[in-house]
């Protein structure tokens, strides 16, 4: 087994800065800003032949009002789960009191807890590190996670308490392809972070009644009935002309991010607004992605039967561009209909993957111009002779014929509802690619006989008179 290593510490000592290098990632969002990081994070490293997984943690030990107290929860749970703990503390700050009530809780441990001096460049360690020794903890190591400097020995100090990874004979296992990713993005507040939690049956990440909770894009594995999943929390993405605060920027791309590393993004929408602007901007961007799609209608519960009527006007009024759009009415703080969410993003990624052959793609093309003929463009009339598909995620449908830019787009789209139909794709966009023949004519001049060029000029003799 691989041996799990959490970062604890106050908010600002580069725990985030360490994950970074120590994952070789830019995961984590990293800025000069106490009380970035929130929720638990998981990445993978490696130094030399040994593998390793880092958790990163939110700040602990200053606070037990409003968001801190969650936040503290999931860093205990990060540190109840790892194998080591890198209790890291600001070599520039000094001692705190905070430090020594979080010291005092890890000597408890039965489990190896190093002390970690960061931000130790520029200063002398040794000076940097003498007030650190009163909390109780041998093993002191200093390092400038920002430059790297003392990593790799505060690397080889940790896993040196750990089997070599000959003897537990692991090997790194890749990612199974039938792995489905799903994005649950939203504008903020909408309870993105409460629906992952009810899915899992754990406060796996934080949950708390203030728009902007959640600020970085979390990957949580799972498994549910035999199916491997991962979803990804990510922050709520609000109308730019609200985005002011450069850490919200950042929290905005990742969460645009986790939208193009997904394959199936669940739309979480606030019944009690109805469908806002900004969800149909984030529907848009979902689309030019080519993600299959499920909508989620969450805070359900409660509402009057006036209201949801209203609701359910407005989505079929609002929602005409995506008619193959899933939706599912939910209440993600009761659990109702959160079930039923996993059959509609099942069905959405086996039509975003769906396999066809040539052959019954082009009998279907068959069928379909039979029935309805392209229509004429001046004089001649567009040939589709067969297709084949060129893609998946979304599924692409490539016709080849002739003349085919001249198909008008009423009959492009009769195309993409007709193919949609017959290959049953639910929850997921498909997109259609003609392409015509080169003309093997075209540009080439056929040389006249003597025949015809005494033809021609009777002819023109003919013309004169």
């Amino acid at each position: 087994m691989k041996p799990v290593i959490a970062l604890v510490g106050r908010p600002n000592v580069g725990k985030s800065t360490l994950f970074n290098r120590l994952t070789r990632t830019r995961d984590a969002l990293v800025a000069d800003f106490p009380g970035l990081t929130r929720d638990r994070k998981y990445g993978d490293g490696r130094m030399g032949d040994r593998p390793y997984i880092v958790v990163d943690t939110g700040g602990i030990g200053e606070s037990e009002e409003g968001i801190d107290r969650p936040m503290t929860d999931q860093a205990l749970l990060a540190v109840g789960e790892a194998d080591a703990v890198l209790f890291m503390v600001d070599g520039r700050a000094g001692l705190t009191a905070a430090d020594q009530q979080v010291a005092s809780e890890l000597r408890k441990l039965p489990k190896p807890v190093f002390l970690v001096v960061n931000k130790t460049d520029g200063l002398d360690p040794d000076s940097a590190m003498a007030d650190f020794y009163a909390l109780g903890l041998t093993q002191v190591l200093p390092i400038a996670a920002a430059h790297g400097r003392g990593v790799r020995a505060l690397m080889d100090e940790v896993l040196a308490v750990f089997p070599e990874p000959e003897e537990t004979g692991e090997e790194e296992e890749p990612e199974d392809p039938d792995t489905v990713r799903v994005a649950v993005l939203g504008r903020p507040n909408v309870g993105k972070s409460t629906l992952i939690n009810r899915i899992l049956g754990e406060e796996r990440v934080v949950v708390f009644d203030q728009a902007g909770t959640t600020r970085d894009s979390i990957e949580v594995p799972f498994e549910r009935n035999g199916r491997p999943y991962v979803l990804i929390d990510t922050a709520g993405v609000r109308r730019r002309g609200k985005v002011h605060e450069t850490i919200e920027k950042f929290s905005v791309i990742k969460a645009l991010q986790a939208v193009d590393a997904a394959q199936v993004v669940l739309l979480v929408v606030d019944a009690r607004d109805g469908i806002s602007d900004q969800d149909l901007h984030l529907l848009g961007y979902v689309l030019e992605a080519g993600r299959a799609l499920v909508i989620a209608m969450n805070k359900w519960d409660g509402l009057e039967s006036d209201h949801k009527d209203w609701v359910k006007q407005q989505l079929d009024r609002r929602l005409q561009f995506v008619p193959w759009a899933k939706i599912k009415f939910i209440s993600a703080l009761h659990g109702t209909g959160v079930g039923d969410l996993f059959g509609l993003v099942e069905r959405a990624w086996d039509s975003a993957f769906i396999k066809i052959g040539s052959n019954a793609l082009t009998r279907m093309l068959e069928d379909i111009t039979h029935a309805h003929p392209p229509p004429r463009s001046g004089r001649f009339r567009a040939k589709l002779r067969y297709a084949h598909l060129g893609g998946s995620n979304p599924p692409v449908v490539v016709i080849h014929g002739n003349r085919t830019d001249s198909l008008p787009v009423s009959y492009r789209r009769y195309l993409e509802n007709r193919f949609r139909e017959l290959l049953k794709i639910e929850g997921s966009p498909i997109r259609l690619e003609l392409k015509s023949g080169d003309n093997p004519y075209e540009g080439r001049k056929n040389p006249l006989t003597d025949r015809q060029i005494r033809r021609r000029r009777r002819m023109m003799k003919h013309i004169k008179k």
